[in-house]
């Protein structure tokens, strides 16, 4: 029995240990004499003898006359290291081998040497196991394959590599195999033997290809995390112009052309939540507030369409969040990812009915399967601002996502974390809500500012014996609203005041400071005839008040007389007003003076008599302004176009300025247009005006008699027929814009191809109805009346919307 036979016998995989350094004082200095190694070896031998076995001698004799073959380090490698003894010469004097699952050459290597790896592996130190042959280590193994390879190398005396594995009952326990890949090299020198020594490099194969499948997911892991920062990265950019059209969608086809699926946001508009692919608000369609009517039996304006019944609210049970989520998740009970189920059975009259509606006849629009679909909240400070939703492709349909096509599975590829564990879709959510809350902060603030300036411009006035059209235009690419404002006052009878003003800066302290400016040029106008002493007044108050802003202004009064008009005019800064005269244009550059709160000295004025068809312009360096030239050049272009004006009314040479100019505004523009009217040519149309007029018109009642005043006015002179029908529709239109919208309303009128075309703005972007009447009040017919005498429509604005009516012929 050998002396290894008394071990308990563990094979040779998964087994830990800790042992002492075997090598000990054994290990030398690599640069020792090889000549010196190589006597104390053959020394050994010769005192040992070639008959000696393995088993007559300690470790310590085992060991010595290796140091020729051992290297620096080869002890602490992580791999399991052997030197083994192969006795060539006394194969044929070997005992019988006892039955081993090892061949006959293989079983027969000596262990002579291991380093710690392979006691850790075999949990046994190698003082125990040193001497023993290879079968009799594997002993207690069921199977071990891929070592003939490593008989026939050791036969021919040549190295090999080749894949072992072995099976066997770990600790007692079921069987189970493990592959190593060996390396089996003979080594120069002897052993103290004499015998053949061959080193075995052991590398677990299990290990590598866990460390394998380990990389190959981390790179996949990478590849899907890189992919995803670029779908970011693109989104990112759509978002740097929240203002452009479709966003939202752009946004929605690089989710779904990056990652599959179907996206689309939604955001909230009157009581529910409708498709949106702009920030400018929800979807167009009117979707949920026609279903709740129809549920409800109510209006277009919310009235029972039951004769004597008015609108009942019924009071139930509250909703819970399983049966509306999309409510839950827009009252914040619900902050995370919800999967929502388009076929689920929702109560009516809830959120979550209307929504999977909209969203099924979307995803059936597409020609492909459909999923699962998620809801992303989109978060804001103060509660959510609107919903992603997030339909994945059908289960097992092959699709390209994150730049890989695979099947498709969400916790593999919707899921991947690029940024402190959030997912794609997380970031995306989270982002949008950011830009649309900063975008609604910024609208709020915008809405405030125009408020605040647009209440303190005066509306169309009528001066009797003149012709006064007057308009304000804001830079549509601001996002402020600047400090221009205009005034045209009825001093007293035959009496008429007009101010034309510019503050620096497009903010509201800009605003509020031409509200202050305006309200103290209107008191002192109406108490001080002189315009040089009111403006002299102003900047007395001016100084101090200590404005934050810089400002100019121009004005002037308009007194009758027998002979005619006398003006009357003073300026403080701001540019000159025009007169034009029988197609000869004068600048009024007289009494210049400082800006308002500047003028130290007297201020002074300048008279004279304007004649009938005289025309006034006063304006602001909004209107001539430009990057592309000099303000002198401006002002000369402005110059040689009024020169040649051919409308005869005031909202006919406004009209042309206004199509001149304000195509490619930079800055905002007020423009006041004072006309003396000339009973001879008043009658007679220009060939060359152009057919178009538009006024803004406070929201109240009395603009209504004024839009009706201004659209036969302008039909008249453009000799257009079947006025009183016009009349009736811009009633309508007005009326319905007055009762259901806010802010100013804007009216636009022009001749299409012999055709009285009318417009009306008003801030309401919902859509006009048709209705049958009230059943329980008066009203009701307004848009039958405009169906019957007109082809009518609606389009949406950035303010609101514009409804337009095109008279029949």
């Amino acid at each position: 029995m050998r002396r290894c036979h008394h071990v308990e016998r563990k094979g040779v995989a998964g087994m830990t240990s800790h042992h002492d350094d075997l090598m000990g004082s054994t290990q030398t200095n690599p640069a020792a004499s090889q000549h010196g190694e190589m006597r104390d070896a053959t020394a050994a031998t010769e005192t040992t003898g070639p008959s000696g076995t393995a088993t007559d001698l300690s470790a310590d004799q085992l060991r010595h006359g290796l140091e020729q073959v051992l290297i620096a380090g080869l002890a602490a490698l992580p791999t399991p290291e052997l030197l083994l003894e192969f006795q060539r010469d006394s194969i044929a004097d070997q005992s019988p081998e006892l039955p081993s699952v090892l061949p006959p050459l293989i079983g027969r290597l000596t262990l002579v040497w291991a380093n710690r790896a392979f006691e850790a592996m075999t949990s046994r130190p190698a003082d125990q196991i040193l001497g023993c042959s290879l079968a009799d280590l594997a002993q207690n193994c069921a199977l071990v394959t891929g070592v003939w390879e490593g008989e026939q190398a050791l036969a021919q005396r040549r190295p090999v590599t080749t894949d072992v594995t072995v099976r066997y009952a770990a600790g007692g326990g079921p069987e189970a195999e493990f592959t190593w890949q060996g390396t089996l090299t003979p080594m120069a020198g002897r052993t103290v033997r004499g015998g053949e020594l061959w080193w075995l490099h052991m590398i677990d194969q299990t290990t590598l290809q866990a460390e394998h499948d380990k990389n190959v997911e981390r790179a996949i892991a990478e590849q899907h995390a890189r992919k995803a920062l670029s779908v970011i990265s693109r989104i990112s950019d759509c978002l740097v112009d929240p203002d452009r059209p479709a966003v939202l969608r752009e946004i929605a086809d690089t989710m779904a052309g990056a990652m599959g699926g179907w996206f689309g946001f939604y955001l909230p508009s009157e009581c529910d939540l409708q498709y949106s692919e702009s920030f400018d608000g929800a979807g167009r369609g009117n979707t949920r507030t026609q279903a709740v009517r129809e549920e409800l039996g109510i209006d277009a304006l919310g009235d029972s369409r039951v004769p004597g019944m008015g609108t009942t609210v019924i009071d139930g049970p509250e909703i819970t969040e399983i049966q509306d989520p999309v409510a839950a998740i827009m009252s914040g009970k619900i902050t995370e990812p919800v999967d929502f189920i388009i076929q689920g059975a929702y109560l009516p009259r809830t959120m979550s009915r209307t929504f999977a509606h909209d969203l099924s006849a979307r995803l059936a629009a597409h020609s492909r399967q459909f999923g699962s679909v998620l809801l992303y909240p989109l978060p804001g400070r103060r509660g959510p601002l609107g919903v992603l939703a997030a339909a994945m492709p059908a289960v097992g349909e092959e699709t390209t996502i994150l730049g890989l096509s695979e099947r498709v599975n969400r916790s593999d590829v919707w899921d991947v974390a690029v940024d402190g564990g959030q997912t794609v879709l997380d970031l995306v959510a989270r982002r949008v809500g950011m830009v649309l809350e900063n975008n609604q902060l910024h609208r709020r603030e915008h809405a405030v500012a125009e408020a605040l300036q647009r209440s303190m411009l005066p509306e169309q006035v009528d001066i009797p014996g003149l012709d006064v059209w007057s308009f304000y235009a804001p830079a549509s690419g601001h996002a402020q609203v600047g400090g221009d404002w205009y005034d045209v006052l009825p001093l007293a009878e035959n009496v008429a005041g007009f101010v034309i003003g510019d503050v620096v800066g497009h903010d509201i302290e800009a605003a509020a400071t031409m509200g202050q400016l305006r309200s103290v040029i209107r008191s002192y106008a109406f108490e001080l005839v002189d315009p040089a002493l009111v403006l002299a007044r102003t900047d007395r108050l001016a100084s101090g008040m200590r404005l934050p802003r810089q400002a100019s202004a121009v004005y002037g009064t308009l007194i009758g007389t027998d002979c005619g008009w006398e003006l009357e005019y003073s300026r403080a800064g701001h540019l000159p007003p025009l007169l034009v005269r029988t197609g000869q244009v004068t600048q009024l550059r007289e009494n210049g003076g400082l800006l308002l709160g500047y003028g130290k000295s007297r201020r002074h004025s300048s008279r004279m008599l304007l004649q009938p068809g005289d025309v006034l312009v006063l304006y602001t360096d909004g209107l001539i302004e430009r990057r592309s030239r000099s303000l002198a050049e401006g002002m000369e272009a402005l110059s040689t176009l009024v020169a040649g004006l051919s409308g005869l009314d005031a909202a006919g040479i406004g009209e042309e300025l206004l199509t001149s100019f304000v195509v490619d505004q930079e800055d905002d523009v007020a423009l006041v247009v004072v006309r003396v009217p000339d009973p001879e040519a008043d009658g007679i149309a220009a060939a060359n005006a152009p057919r178009v007029r538009r006024w803004s018109l406070p929201s109240e009642s009395a603009s209504i008699a004024r839009a009706r005043h201004a659209v036969v006015q302008a039909g008249t002179q453009w000799s257009m027929p079947q006025l009183s029908d016009a009349e009736l529709v811009v009633s309508e239109l007005v009326a319905n814009a007055v009762i259901h919208g806010w802010g100013h309303l804007r009216l636009r009128v022009s001749d299409e191809g012999g055709r009285l075309r009318i417009e009306v703005e008003d801030g309401n972007p919902a859509a006009p109805v048709l209705t049958e009447g009230h059943a329980n009040r008066s009203g009701g017919f307004g848009m039958r009346i405009v169906d019957r005498l007109a082809t009518w429509g609606w389009e949406p604005t950035p303010q609101g919307k514009v409804v337009w009516a095109r008279m029949r012929g």
